[in-house]
């Protein structure tokens, strides 16, 4: 399940997964919208980026992507940016500002190469039509998912992110209490501030998403569901009211250690 496979007309899944002993396996997803102008959604982890340069150069050359869409400047997710913009020369970094912004704190972005993104706005890469939006659950004030309008797919970024028992191309091999499992470990640990929302308003953002009615859903670390939103929706909608997720103390986090983390490996 670790090569590049096909979720919707042109557009690929290039996954990276990493166990958690003692937890599951976690995706860290990207995705390559291929077209008039190639787009490519995240560059997953550094540890792997040469393991990931090599798929995406199984789906594409490169130099032809025109957009890379950057959903948030967490470590997970511009593992590979700098090398795929010196790839790709005549790609633009779509972004929200502030992701821009904050990895122009640790590398010398280049600007005039950048094309700001916004909810409520738009981005056109060729036939393709990406509407930027904030998803329900986030774990970064710069992050930006989409709602593309030709495969009506939803990338919901971290929000749906689920552990999973081993990897798969598709959630929907999970059983609904395997799903809530998974889905509720995540997002407690991701977003804790779910705990503090009112709960009436944060159903009005959930059915913001189901107004879309989107025919898939893929997430930075979210298997590819098809036709499962209203299932995403109502476990998300649990979360808030969930237990908070337990944080190990030194000596627990070093005993997980040693059970054989190791993101390097697949």
């Amino acid at each position: 399940m670790d090569k590049p496979f096909r979720v919707a007309p042109d557009v690929y899944v290039i996954p990276t997964w990493v166990t958690f002993p003692e937890i599951g396996t976690l995706s860290f997803n990207s995705f390559l919208f291929t077209g008039k102008e190639p787009l490519l959604v995240d560059t997953t982890i550094g540890v792997r980026s040469e393991e990931f340069l090599q798929k995406l150069s199984s789906l594409i050359d490169p130099s032809e992507i025109r957009w890379v869409w950057l959903s948030h400047d967490d470590i997970d997710h511009v593992g590979s940016l700098k090398q795929i913009l010196d790839m790709a020369p005549e790609a633009k970094l779509a972004a929200h500002n502030e992701a821009i912004l904050r990895q122009s704190l640790s590398w010398k972005v280049p600007m005039n190469r950048v094309h700001a993104l916004a909810p409520g706005h738009k981005l056109e890469a060729g036939e393709r039509t990406f509407h930027p939006m904030r998803p329900p659950l986030f774990d970064n004030p710069g992050t930006l998912g989409f709602f593309e309008e030709s495969t009506k797919t939803y990338f919901a970024v971290d929000c749906f992110g689920t552990f999973v028992p081993e990897a798969m191309d598709d959630v929907g091999g999970l059983s609904e209490s395997e799903l809530k499992e998974g889905m509720t470990a995540w997002a407690t640990v991701d977003s804790p501030w779910c705990h503090l929302v009112d709960e009436g308003k944060f159903a009005a953002v959930l059915d913001e998403v189901r107004r879309l009615e989107p025919q898939q859903v893929i997430g930075a670390h979210l298997p590819p569901a098809r036709g499962m939103l209203e299932t995403l929706l109502g476990i998300t909608k649990t979360i808030p009211s969930a237990d908070p997720a337990e944080v190990p103390n030194h000596l627990e986090f070093a005993e997980w250690l040693e059970a054989g983390y190791d993101p390097s490996k697949g």
